[in-house]
């Protein structure tokens, strides 16, 4: 009984769900589900719609024929073949130029003190935010037809021009591609080699293990799960650059996505380039998957 002989009132809970009444703590309780339907009408309407919009131009072209005709006629073209080539082999070369230079790169930054370590690590991050035309321009500038090596050769020595004329060929897209690719390599490496104890390194030393031998017994195998992480994210990104391959002026170099380009702005031949994209984005796909297994093996 309470004070003056009144019953105690009913106790008050706190409702058990968002939206819930006083008293019942599960009646009008807001599922999950609710909460997730937005994002993913968001992300169908805005991707996968498109998406799907190419798939079915590749199956069932504007212009009549069969459900694989435009990809007999795509993957029995010479210029499809090519483009597949180029592009594999300009990804896989620039992400093994990358693993080497980024690996190399990452050791100076972490092992070997100099001044300005921690400013050149800095850098890095801001690096990983550029695009890839800048990059690009900047060694226009340097190498191009009328760069500054061309200028000062042409200068000291009076010839009509420069010998620096290889950023118009693979190999000038293969340097543009590493030199702006590799921060994507060392910004891991540089993680990883923060979670190594330098206690075995001093060990190793003491023993009297040699530098190439510390870094091939003790750093590298710490390191592979970075590189493994690094190089898979490079690659993926490889086979879709479009703006180091577009600024550079290389005219003979087509990719997958240059050939995209040219099949439906040039050529207005818009079968054919949902074929091509949906051949890139299945091998990008596949690849991302790749990455997303051995990043996770990596800690990342």
């Amino acid at each position: 009984m309470g004070v003056g002989g009144s019953a105690p009132g009913p106790a008050h809970q706190a409702p058990a769900g968002l939206g819930a009444p006083e008293g019942d703590g599960e009646g009008w309780a807001v599922p999950r589900s609710v909460w997730a339907l937005p994002p993913v009408v968001v992300l169908a309407v805005l991707f996968l719609y498109p998406l799907a919009l190419v798939v079915q131009q590749s199956l069932t072209p504007d212009n009549g024929g069969g459900a694989f005709d435009a990809y007999a006629r795509v993957f029995g073209s010479r210029a499809f073949l090519d483009a597949l080539g180029t592009t594999v082999w300009l990804a896989v070369g620039a992400t093994l130029g990358c693993l080497v230079l980024g690996f190399t790169l990452a050791l100076v930054i972490a092992f070997v003190p100099f001044p300005g370590a921690r400013a050149v690590a800095k850098f890095i991050d801001v690096f990983l935010s550029f695009p890839s035309f800048l990059i690009t321009l900047a060694l226009l500038f340097v190498y191009g037809t009328v760069g500054m090596a061309n200028g000062l050769v042409t200068e000291f020595t009076g010839a009509a021009e420069g010998p620096f004329h290889f950023l118009t060929t693979p190999w000038g897209v293969l340097l543009a591609e590493i030199t702006y690719f590799t921060p994507f390599v060392i910004r891991p490496l540089l993680a990883a080699f923060s979670q190594l104890e330098t206690a075995q390194l001093e060990v190793a030393a003491g023993l009297g293990a040699r530098p190439a031998r510390i870094v091939r017994r003790v750093i590298l195998p710490e390191a592979l799960p970075a590189l493994g992480a690094g190089g898979s994210l490079v690659l993926v990104m490889c086979l879709n650059e479009f703006g180091i391959v577009l600024f550079t002026g290389a005219k003979d170099v087509t990719t997958l996505p240059m050939l995209i380009y040219g099949k439906a702005i040039l050529e207005s031949d818009y079968p054919a380039a949902c074929v091509v994209a949906v051949v890139n984005i299945a091998i990008s796909v596949g690849l991302f998957g790749l990455y997303r297994v051995v990043s996770k093996r990596a800690g990342a």
